[in-house]
């Protein structure tokens, strides 16, 4: 199972970015999927996350300019970033809660990391 996280670059303060990621291998269902953060010197922190159901939940200092959505069909969980700040700099990745077929295991999988970076 890998997740393939795509869409960083560079912006400019108030511009928008949309991150995508796509979860592929022998996949029963995924549960929980989110984005994390790291900035350089800091821990990794929670962006967004989406429950199956479509649930969202949202760090404070993102809510009202990030959305996160998901197409379970395909497997992806997306990332809109609008209104974006040179604090929102980071390398961002993707995790998903994942559940694979034959054998049945539960595995929390980590994307590789798309970087971000927003100039003032």
């Amino acid at each position: 199972v890998q997740l393939q996280a795509s869409g960083g670059g560079l912006v400019q303060a108030g511009g928008s970015l949309r991150l995508s990621c796509a979860a592929s291998g022998r996949i029963f269902s995924i549960n929980d999927m989110g984005w994390y953060r790291q900035a350089p010197g800091t821990q990794r922190e929670l962006v967004a996350s989406i429950t199956h159901g479509a649930r969202e939940n949202y760090a404070d200092s993102v809510k009202g300019r990030f959305t996160i959505s998901r197409d379970n069909a395909k497997s992806m969980v997306y990332l809109r970033m609008n209104n974006l700040k040179p604090e929102d700099t980071a390398v961002y990745f993707c995790k998903a809660d994942i559940i694979t077929a034959s054998p049945s295991t539960y595995i929390s999988k980590w994307g590789q990391g798309t970087l971000v970076t927003v100039s003032s």
